[in-house]
């Protein structure tokens, strides 16, 4: 007697237990066809269309700033790549004015003199302290290089200089070259390529 009212006992647990998961998968159904049909049911807006359900009338919110990128196409080769049809550029595709000069200088001193030194001529602090050296931006050959190529090589390194595209922006990347420019023409320039009024400035600070 006693074990068949364990047996009946132990039935009606188990029948107890499926009963549970019955009706918590019962539930979860009805929940889930609930949620879709509210979905299928919400009204659909055309992309730009008028819309009732904002107070401003439009069927979606403005971009949330600095989500999207715009701007960005870099359709111009010349700028973003310092190439045209593959041959680099020799002439600067922005403005070069006196402040495009000193955010070189300043962009220069912090990414590239502790190699090519603060003139160029290749003895930065990392060569002197016995690192691979560096050419000087003074040699015949890079004073005659395109611009365009000091560009390709700061965007995608050259030899044991890595590239900086991750840290100097396209913008900050043509102000050092004018800045490399600057120090070019410094190093090689005589009295007679100036123009006759700054030739008289300068020969009256000497006296």
């Amino acid at each position: 007697m006693r074990e068949r009212s364990r047996k009946l006992t132990g039935k009606r647990r188990l029948a107890a237990r499926y009963g549970i998961y019955v009706l918590a998968l019962s539930l979860y159904l009805v929940t889930n066809a609930a949620c879709v049909q509210k979905m299928a049911d919400e009204p659909r807006y055309k992309p730009l269309a008028e819309s009732t359900f904002w107070d401003d009338g439009a069927s979606a919110r403005p971009l949330v700033p600095g989500t999207v990128a715009r701007g960005h196409l870099d359709a111009d080769t010349a700028y973003y790549t310092g190439k045209i049809g593959g041959k680099y550029v020799d002439t600067f595709p922005l403005p070069v004015t006196r402040a495009t000069l000193e955010r070189g200088r300043a962009r220069f001193e912090i990414y590239c003199a502790p190699c090519h030194g603060r003139l160029g001529d290749g003895d930065g602090m990392v060569v002197e302290r016995g690192f691979r050296g560096v050419p000087s931006y003074h040699e015949e050959r890079f004073m005659r290089a395109p611009i365009g190529q000091f560009f390709d090589v700061i965007a995608n390194g050259y030899g044991a200089m890595a590239s900086y595209a991750a840290r100097v922006p396209v913008e900050d990347r043509w102000a050092i070259i004018a800045y490399i420019r600057a120090l070019q023409y410094s190093q090689a320039a005589s009295l007679s390529d100036l123009k006759p009024e700054e030739r008289r400035k300068l020969e009256g600070m000497a006296k």
